[in-house]
């Protein structure tokens, strides 16, 4: 397992499917299931940017 310092979002419940985010020492934000938190995804600013928007949007419906 990685050592780095996971924060939850304050949106998650103490149950699972909560998604995890870490900040690597090189920038490099890392993102873990609590379910599986062995398989992670490492993505830059802009890709987590991109993901965020393109979840907000689908939810709105865009």
């Amino acid at each position: 397992m990685h050592p780095y310092n996971w924060q939850k979002s304050s949106y998650s419940t103490e149950g699972a499917n909560c998604i995890n985010l870490a900040i690597t020492p090189d920038g490099t934000l890392c993102l873990r299931e609590s379910d599986e938190p062995g398989r992670i995804l490492a993505v830059g600013r802009a890709g987590l940017s991109a993901l965020l928007v393109a979840v907000k949007e689908a939810r709105a419906g865009n």
